[in-house]
């Protein structure tokens, strides 16, 4: 199991969960995805995405308004 890490930090709505959309289609299931985001909304829109697209979101912190967010792969 591997992690990598995206940057979308800068970047808003939808932007953050379309880049780590297509960051997840080249990991094997269940490697983990670290997101750092700036955007407040990202929030909610990973809540929203992994709710609906299996993916696990395993954690997610804030600190000095960088958001990070890992993300586990469903198995495919």
């Amino acid at each position: 199991m591997s992690e990598t890490v995206i940057d979308v930090k800068g970047m808003s709505c939808p932007l953050p969960v379309l880049r780590a959309n297509r960051a997840l289609r080249g990991l094997a299931a269940g490697d983990r995805l670290r997101v750092l985001a700036t955007d407040r909304a990202a929030v909610a829109d990973f809540q929203a995405f992994c709710r609906e697209t299996g993916h696990a979101l395993l954690a997610w912190s804030e600190e000095a308004g960088v958001f990070s967010f890992v993300i586990r792969k469903k198995a495919d």
